[in-house]
C-alpha cells in the first residue's frame, strides 16, 4: 500500500462532506464500542490488562532472545522461519516461496503486514494470482484493490448498499441485499479458489516461542481453508509479535476480542505448528514464517517503544473522535487512528506524515480502552515536538508558540496579553456573542464555525470577583 499520509487534510476535509460516509461510521458506536462496554464487564478489565502489558513488555525487552526461541522450535518442527529487514524483502520472500514451490495461485486471510508490504501488488508482477477470501478484503479486492479502511472491519466505511451493486457487477449475477444470501454468493464464488489454489499466505495475530506455533484468529474460518487445503503455508507477521508462552498468548486472548469485537472469544482460533506430520490428514506440506522488521527494530529502546505493545485490536481507533467522523481513508496509509499516528511517522518517517500528530484530541479515550495500556496520546504529544523540533510544523505556527511561549513565562505580561485579548474579542463577537472569522491560524476554526465570544473578562478577573463575593 502506498504512503498517501502527506494528503491528510486533503482526504480529511473530503471524507467530512461525504454524507454517505457519514452515515457508515456511525456502526463505530453503535456496534464496536457498546460491544466493547458490555464484554469487558465479565472480566477484570484493569488487572488483565496490568498482566498483558507486563508479558509483552517482557518479550519486547527481550526480543531477540524470544525470537531466536521461535526459531529453533518452529524449525524443529518442520518449519522454515525468513527474516526480512524491509517490508519489499519481506514481499520478496514470499514471491520467491511462491516460485520455488511452482505456485500459480494464492489464497489469503485478512493480514495488515501484508498491506504494508503491497503482497498482492508484488505476486502478480510475478505471474502469482492472489486472492482475499476474509470477507471484507475480498470486497475491497474486487473493488478495484481498494485499501482498507480500518484493522479489523476492512469495508466498515462501505454499506449494505454498495457492496450490493459491486456484487452485481463483478460476479454478473442478481442483485440480491439480504446478508446471508450476500455472504452465501461469496462462499460460492470462493470456494473454488480455495479448491486450486497452491499456497495460502496468512498473518499472525502472535508466534509463540516456546512451540514455534502461530496463532490466527478470525471470525469467519476463512484462515483454516487457507492454512490446511494449500500445499504451501506461509504465515506472514511483525517481529513484534512474539509472545514467550502459551500462558502469554491465554493472557492476550482475553482481551484481544473483547476489546476489537466485543465478543468474549474469537469464532475462529488456530494455533498451528509445523506442516503436516507423517499419520496426519490435513496440514500444508511445508510451512514457512516470514517475519517483517519494517522499521519495528527501530523503536526497540526508544521513547516509542511503548507502541509495540500494540495487539492490533481497533479499539483506539473506534472510539477515536477524529477516526470516527473521517474514517481509515483519510490517514493514507495501513493503520488509521490513533495507533496509526504513532506507526506511520514511525515506519515510514515523521517527514512523510506530518498532519498524522496533529490527527488527535489528546482526549485520552484511546489511552483508557487500550487493552495493552499504550499512552498513545503521550506517544502523539512526543511526536509533536520532534516535528517543532526538526522544522516539520509550518514556520506561522512555530512563530505563534514562540511568540506564546515567550509571553507565558512572563505572568505580568502574560495578564495584560489576556486582558487585552478578552476584552477584543467580545468586541468581535458583538450583540450575537458568535465570533464569525478569526484570523491567521484561526481560520481553520471560524471556516466551519461561530467561536463564542468570551464575557470580555479573564479568569483571572472572575476568580477574584467570585472570591470577593
Amino acid at each position: 500500500m502506498q504512503v498517501h499520509s502527506m494528503e491528510f487534510k486533503a482526504r480529511a476535509g473530503q471524507k467530512l462532506a461525504d454524507q454517505r460516509l457519514q452515515q457508515n461510521l456511525k456502526k463505530l458506536s453503535t456496534k464496536f464500542v457498546t460491544a466493547r462496554a458490555d464484554a469487558i464487564r465479565d472480566i477484570d478489565f484493569d488487572a488483565t490488562r496490568a498482566a498483558l502489558k507486563e508479558r509483552r513488555n517482557r518479550a519486547l525487552e527481550n526480543l531477540d532472545v524470544w525470537l531466536a526461541k521461535f526459531e529453533e522450535n518452529a524449525t524443529k518442527r518442520g518449519a522454515t522461519v525468513l527474516f526480512a529487514e524491509t517490508t519489499a524483502d519481506a514481499a520478496r520472500l514470499v514471491g520467491e516461496i511462491a516460485q520455488k514451490h511452482g505456485v500459480k495461485k494464492v489464497i489469503k486471510s485478512k493480514s495488515m503486514v501484508t498491506e504494508e508490504m503491497r503482497l498482492n501488488q508484488v505476486l502478480g508482477e510475478m505471474g502469482v494470482q492472489s486472492i482475499e477470501t476474509d470477507l471484507g478484503e475480498y470486497i475491497l479486492q474486487i473493488n478495484d484493490a481498494e485499501p482498507p479502511s480500518h484493522i479489523i472491519a476492512p469495508v466498515i466505511h462501505k454499506d449494505k448498499d454498495e457492496i450490493a451493486d459491486l456484487f452485481a457487477r463483478v460476479h454478473n449475477k442478481p442483485r440480491l441485499t439480504d446478508i446471508p444470501e450476500m455472504t452465501r454468493e461469496a462462499r460460492e464464488v470462493l470456494r473454488p479458489e480455495f479448491l486450486s489454489a497452491d499456497m495460502g499466505v496468512t498473518g499472525g495475530n502472535f508466534i509463540i516461542a516456546e512451540t514455534g506455533s502461530v496463532a490466527v484468529v478470525t471470525n469467519e474460518g476463512n484462515e483454516g481453508m487457507c492454512t490446511i487445503m494449500p500445499r504451501v503455508h506461509v504465515a506472514v507477521t511483525g517481529i513484534e509479535k512474539v509472545l514467550p508462552t502459551l500462558e502469554d498468548l491465554a493472557t492476550v486472548m482475553r482481551l484481544l476480542p473483547r476489546s476489537a469485537t466485543g465478543q468474549a472469544i474469537s469464532n475462529y482460533f488456530s494455533l498451528l505448528t509445523g506442516p503436516r506430520a507423517a499419520g496426519e490428514q490435513d496440514g500444508p506440506e511445508h510451512m514457512y514464517f516470514v517475519l517483517v522488521d519494517g522499521g519495528r527494530s527501530g523503536l526497540i529502546g526508544g521513547e516509542f517503544q511503548e507502541m509495540l505493545r500494540c495487539i492490533r485490536c481497533g479499539a483506539c481507533m473506534n472510539h477515536c473522535p477524529v477516526y470516527q467522523k473521517i474514517g481509515g481513508h483519510a490517514y493514507g496509509w495501513v493503520y488509521p487512528g490513533p495507533m496509526g499516528s504513532v506507526l506511520t511517522p514511525s515506519y515510514v518517517g515523521l517527514a512523510n506524515a506530518v498532519d498524522l500528530p496533529q490527527a488527535a484530541t489528546l482526549c485520552g479515550e484511546c489511552n483508557r480502552v487500550c487493552p495493552a495500556s499504550i499512552p498513545l496520546s503521550d506517544l502523539l504529544r512526543k511526536l509533536r515536538e520532534k516535528q517543532m523540533e526538526r522544522g516539520l510544523r509550518p514556520w506561522q505556527e512555530r512563530m505563534a508558540l514562540q511568540v506564546w511561549g515567550y509571553v507565558a513565562r512572563r505572568p505580568d505580561l502574560y495578564a495584560f496579553v489576556t486582558r487585552l485579548g478578552a476584552r477584543l474579542m467580545a468586541r468581535m463577537g458583538g450583540r450575537g456573542k458568535l465570533i464569525s472569522r478569526l484570523p491567521m491560524a484561526g481560520r481553520g476554526w471560524t471556516d466551519t464555525r461561530d467561536m463564542p465570544a468570551p464575557s470580555g473578562r479573564t479568569f483571572r478577573e472572575l476568580y477574584k470577583e467570585r472570591r470577593a463575593r
